[in-house]
This record gives structure tokens, C-alpha cells and sequence, in this order.
């Protein structure tokens, strides 16, 4: 007859994805005629519990390529921007995010740039992200524990087909006539 034993471990008990899309506006010392090239680096965040939720702090870098004066010259603006962001993951089986809870942060689609638009000096601009989010805890595991191992105690028949073929006559010694 089994019984029961619970095993305490971490597992992930609980996970979630969020997109989210950014409006932007750079302010440049010249009129812009053309945006030439616009790009997202150097995405860094982290996670954070905030009673009960997940919070999300993160910077990013956005490049912007762009001529002025009748498309007769060209400069490249860097701007850094911060941004914040609240997750509320679903927990299974009524688990708690506590601050014991380890919260696993990873990009799943980098920022990225998706619509420019010029008004004189000003660049307008989304960028659009979307980011995972797992929360690692404590959880239980129940097994079955047999007490009953009187089946390890079972003879091995020597003429079992199975036995015979697995036997393997050892020449004791093989290396002494293989080396002559």
C-alpha cells in the first residue's frame, strides 16, 4: 500500500506576456526635412515585486538619422528614455508573490521603432516592445512512497532467454595473446 510525501521546491507558478507601445517626441535645433534611419538599442530592465504586482523598471536608447537644410546635411540624435511598467501575473493554485519570490524578466520582442513622423523640429515616434514575465516560488509536489519492496527480492532464473544472452564469456587472457 503507497503513501504520500510532499516535496517542497521552486517551479514557476506563474507567467504573463505584455505588449505595450511607447509615443515619443525628440526635439532636434534644426527643422527636419527627412528621417532617414530610427533605431532602439541598449534595452535594459528588471522586475520587482509591488504588493502582489510586478513592476518593471527599463531604459532604452533611440538613434535617430535625420537631414536638414534641403536634405544637404545629416546628424544623428541619441535620446535615452525610461519607462514603467505594471504586470498583474496570475498565480497558480492560489500562490502569493511574496518577497521570497524570484521574478524572471526577458524580452520577447525588442523595442522597435514602427512609426516616424516630422513637425518642423519635433520627431514623433512609437516604439513598440513586449515583455515576458515568469515568477518563480515555492510549491509543493505530492508523490507516491511504496513501502511494500518485497518484489526486489525476486531470484533471477540463470535459463531465463533474457539472462543467457546478456552473459558475456570473459577470455582472461585476451590481452596477453593479443599483445604477442
Amino acid at each position: 500500500m503507497a503513501n504520500y510525501k510532499e516535496i517542497v521546491t521552486k517551479a514557476v507558478i506563474g507567467k504573463t506576456k505584455k505588449s505595450t507601445k511607447d509615443e515619443l517626441t525628440i526635439e532636434t535645433d534644426e527643422v527636419v526635412d527627412t528621417v532617414l534611419g530610427c533605431w532602439v538599442i541598449n534595452n535594459t530592465f528588471s522586475g520587482h515585486n509591488n504588493r502582489g504586482k510586478v513592476n518593471i523598471d527599463g531604459s532604452y536608447d533611440v538613434n535617430v538619422w535625420y537631414s536638414f537644410e534641403n536634405n544637404t546635411k545629416t546628424n544623428v540624435l541619441v535620446r535615452n528614455f525610461t519607462y514603467q511598467d505594471v504586470v498583474n501575473v496570475k498565480l497558480q493554485n492560489d500562490s502569493n508573490l511574496t518577497n521570497t519570490s524570484e521574478i524572471l524578466v526577458r524580452s520577447l520582442a525588442a523595442p522597435s521603432v514602427t512609426n516616424v513622423s516630422v513637425d518642423g523640429s519635433k520627431i514623433k515616434l512609437n516604439v513598440e516592445k513586449e515583455i515576458g514575465v515568469e515568477v518563480i516560488g515555492d510549491t509543493k509536489v505530492r508523490i507516491a512512497v511504496e513501502d511494500d519492496f518485497e518484489d526486489y527480492d525476486v531470484e533471477l532464473d540463470p535459463e531465463d532467454p533474457i539472462i543467457s544472452e546478456t552473459e558475456i564469456e570473459v577470455e582472461e587472457d585476451y590481452l596477453n595473446s593479443v599483445n604477442q
